[in-house]
């Protein structure tokens, strides 16, 4: 795993709006170009870019272009109700022309490679799986996409995937035609030599971590777009975090953050969603055991306890201190 150096600003691009066009009900794409007409950098099926909008949000959205064409990105944003002012402000002020600093793309979510897939996809979660869709289909490998929406018209990119690799891959399921998506029935007998790839909604996800129980460790690949509802943690007492970068120590609160101490001590931390789904403040620990309470790393990942995410996670209960690479 590539570590992001907290105590750098990450790279970012200059892009230019090329296009906005309406992909379903409440969704709209944006296609970019870099300012100075230079290709993107190389990105695999699954990455996203960090967009910065004027208004001091800083928002991430999977690309869903095809990875060859590094000439363009596109991104595909939903409207959501409960917007925190992200993708109501993309759909209300952005537009052909519109000047935007983006990230250069990275990955949470790769591609492993493998015999078979089955992909499944709710709503907007249909983004970051069209690139993993066409690099296994140029693979020559077996898969297959479960697709499910409240209606056809409010599913992105319906009628193009269906168009190019049929119905016999693309498998849809709309709420409105009485053809909800049976996740009990779809991944109830594990399949050999296959990989679960799935994007959508917290309650989807949460039913496929739980019906996914029984596959072999390392089949079920998730992301989450929003954030899980995080309990109380194991640790409800303050522990020490030390920034190996500067020496110095800083006590964290049960009602605070890592990130929230170290920079009310004074010391920069990298961090965009503070919600522990983008994977932006990753940190590498030099010392101490955490309490990951994220959604990016995986079960390999958390049980090396080599990084952590301190925007959520904490010093494992018995844990008082930390040593971060801060």
């Amino acid at each position: 795993m590539t570590l992001t150096a907290p105590s750098k600003a990450p790279a970012t691009i200059d892009t230019v709006i090329d296009s906005v066009d309406r992909a379903a009900d409440e969704v709209v794409t944006l296609v970019l170009r870099r300012t100075d007409g230079a290709n993107f950098p190389a990105w695999e099926p699954g990455a996203h870019v960090d967009v910065h909008l004027e208004n001091g949000l800083i928002r991430q959205y999977s690309l869903c272009s095809p990875t060859a064409d590094r000439s363009t990105l596109q991104i595909g944003v939903l409207r959501t109700p409960d917007s925190r002012g992200g993708s109501a402000f993309v759909h209300d002020n952005l537009w052909p022309g519109t000047e935007l600093t983006i990230s250069a793309p990275r990955n949470n979510f790769p591609l492993v490679k493998s015999r078979k897939y089955m992909f499944i996809a709710g709503g907007i979660g249909i983004t970051p799986i069209i690139p993993m869709m066409e690099a296994a289909e140029a693979a020559g490998k077996e898969w297959v996409l479960h697709y499910g929406g409240r209606s056809r018209t409010s599913m992105a990119f319906l009628d193009e995937l269906v168009t190019k690799y049929g119905p016999e891959k693309i498998r849809i399921y709309a709420n409105d035609e009485d053809n909800m998506l049976d996740l009990t029935q779809v991944l109830a007998m594990p399949r050999a030599h296959m990989l679960v790839y799935a994007c959508g909604p917290g309650g989807m996800l949460n039913a496929i971590e739980d019906l996914c129980m029984g596959w072999p460790p390392g089949a079920l690949h998730i992301e989450r777009f929003v954030a899980t509802e995080l309990g109380a943690a194991a640790n409800s007492e303050p522990f020490e975090v030390e920034l190996a970068q500067t020496g110095t120590t800083v006590t964290v609160q049960p009602d605070e953050t890592i990130v929230d101490a170290v920079e009310q001590a004074g010391a920069r931390v990298l961090s965009s969603c503070r919600a522990g789904v983008c994977g932006t403040c990753e940190t590498r620990i030099i010392a101490g055991e955490p309490e990951h309470r994220d959604a990016v790393l995986t079960e390999e990942d958390k049980a090396a306890g080599e990084v952590m995410l301190p925007c959520v996670s904490r010093a494992a209960a018995g844990c008082s201190r930390l040593v971060l690479d801060l």
